[in-house]
């Protein structure tokens, strides 16, 4: 449990500013997940960087910290960075203004304190074409693909002291990079299958401001709707000749 007066918790929330209600419900899933774990209001911070516009902090009993930053052109990685350079919270937690956290979230989480990396579970059906992230299977748990940042809970002292933060932004898959490199460089990892989050969660609150991927799923999504269904061939009975 954390001592009254510790922040435990940082939590790295970056945004676009266009997704007012996706911001408010992942905000409102950590007040949840706060209170279900007893946190205390100087336990946890919320940490949201608006990526070159001026935004509003929802409301929550929670303190919750705002930054207006310069725009950002590698997809929100260098709004994680400055965020990270700004908590101080003991554990890191990265949820993305469409995503939230699962109640019982923290206080697994707490479980397993001396953890630097926290794998979890989350649920993807919203927008995967598989129901769980991770997938416990043969193939090794972090890879492409098996892995999301809303899986993970890690130290600061790992990311932000031995890793330097946010790294690799200029690259593409900069994520999976980043996830990559922290758990090489991880002293002691805990996987846990409890949900801890779900992604996409908050993808339909604001409908005019879908990101790029959610426009490509929704897309297919339609198309494979449009696609005209094969008729059967109507059977034809053993007894009776069509005229």
């Amino acid at each position: 449990m954390a001592m009254d007066g510790d922040i435990l918790f940082s939590i790295i929330t970056p945004s676009t500013g266009n997704r007012p209600n996706a911001l408010k419900n992942a905000v409102s899933s950590v007040e949840r997940a706060a209170r279900f774990a007893g946190l205390k209001s100087n336990q946890l911070e919320i940490l949201i960087g608006f990526d070159g516009v001026r935004g509003s902090a929802p409301a929550c009993d929670y303190p919750v910290r705002t930054f207006s930053l310069p725009p950002d052109r590698t997809r929100g990685h260098g709004v994680r960075n400055t965020l990270l350079k700004l908590s101080s919270g003991e554990k890191l937690i990265f949820l993305d203004d469409d995503n939230v956290l699962k109640p019982c979230a923290l206080s697994r989480y707490m479980l397993h304190r001396e953890a630097e990396m926290v794998i979890g579970r989350i649920d993807a059906q919203l927008a995967l074409g598989q129901p769980w992230l991770p997938v416990f299977d043969d193939g090794p748990l972090v890879r492409p693909g098996n892995l999301d940042l809303l899986c993970l809970c890690l130290s600061r002292r790992l990311v932000v002291d031995r890793c330097g933060g946010w790294r690799f932004r200029g690259e593409f898959d900069s994520s999976q990079r980043n996830i990559v490199d922290w758990h090489k460089r991880a002293r002691s990892v805990t996987v846990i299958e409890e949900v801890v989050g779900i992604y996409d969660a908050g993808r339909s609150l604001d409908r005019a401001a879908l990101s790029l991927r959610q426009e490509a799923l929704l897309d297919s999504l339609v198309n494979e709707r449009d696609t005209p269904l094969m008729r059967p061939e109507p059977r034809r009975s053993r007894h009776l000749a069509l005229a």
